[in-house]
């Protein structure tokens, strides 16, 4: 799967604001990750988000 910045995320588990969905801020070993429900910021393994990716889809 080819993640890009700005494209939109779904992930398996949901944050607890109880969004599903993240907007990719930075790309690499590790994922910049930036909820769409809250808008809190989270770092996260490139392994974990390829693990528990649903979807994706570009911004709007």
């Amino acid at each position: 799967m080819q993640f890009e910045v700005g494209q939109i995320v779904k992930l398996k588990k949901k944050h607890p604001c109880g969004s599903f969905e993240w907007e990719i801020l930075r790309v690499g070993a590790d994922f910049r990750l930036k909820c769409l429900g809250c808008g809190h910021q989270v770092m996260l393994k490139r392994t974990l988000v390829e693990k528990n990716c649903k979807g994706l889809r570009e911004k709007e």
